[in-house]
C-alpha cells in the first residue's frame, strides 16, 4: 500500500510539470504557425517600414491598407493588452475572429485578413495560435482606424491601385 501511495504522490506532483510542458509545446506551435503565416508582417510595428520592432511583436501596425471603396485598415494589436489588444477577448472570441472574420462586436475584419485560410486550421493548431498570442507581453498600442472610404487616415497607408488608376 505504501508503494501505491508513493506512486500517487509522485504522479500528482509531476502533473503541473506535464501541464507546463504541454502549455510550452502549444505556445511553441502557435509561434511557429504565426511565423510561417506571416502574422508579424501586418501586425508588428515597423515591419512595413523595414524596421520591425520585435520588442512589440504583434503589437499593431502604424501602416494601413487602403482598399478602394472600403477604406483603410491597420493590423490591430494582437497582444493581451486589455486596453488596446485582445486582453478582454475570450479565447473563443479570438478563435471566432481568426476562423470566421468576425470580431466580438460584430465588425467584419478587413479583406486583407486571411481568415478563410485560417478557417481550415485544426482545433489543435488554432488553440496553439491563441496560446501563443496569450503568451506575448502586453503592448499598449492603439492603432489608427479603421477609416471608411471617405475618411482621411492619420498614419502611413499602402494603397492598392487598380491598373490604369492614378
Amino acid at each position: 500500500m505504501r508503494i501505491q501511495t508513493a506512486i500517487a504522490v509522485i504522479a500528482l506532483s509531476c502533473a503541473p510539470l506535464l501541464s507546463a510542458r504541454a502549455d510550452d509545446a502549444a505556445v511553441a506551435r502557435g509561434k511557429y504557425l504565426a511565423t510561417i503565416g506571416g502574422c508579424q508582417d501586418c501586425h508588428t510595428p515597423g515591419h512595413f517600414l523595414g524596421k520591425p520592432d520585435m520588442t512589440r511583436v504583434l503589437g499593431g501596425s502604424e501602416v494601413g491598407f487602403d482598399i478602394p471603396g472600403l477604406g483603410t485598415f491597420y493590423g490591430p494589436n494582437l497582444t493581451p493588452d486589455k486596453a488596446t489588444g485582445l486582453g478582454n477577448w475570450s479565447d473563443a472570441q479570438v478563435v471566432t475572429a481568426l476562423q470566421t472574420g468576425v470580431r466580438p462586436d460584430g465588425r467584419v475584419l478587413a479583406p486583407s485578413m486571411p481568415w478563410r485560410a485560417l478557417a481550415v486550421m485544426t482545433k489543435g493548431d488554432v488553440t496553439a495560435l491563441v496560446a501563443y498570442l496569450r503568451s506575448l507581453p502586453p503592448v499598449d498600442n492603439k492603432v489608427p482606424g479603421p477609416f471608411g472610404a471617405n475618411e482621411t487616415p492619420t498614419s502611413f497607408v499602402m494603397k492598392i491601385t487598380p491598373p490604369g488608376a492614378k
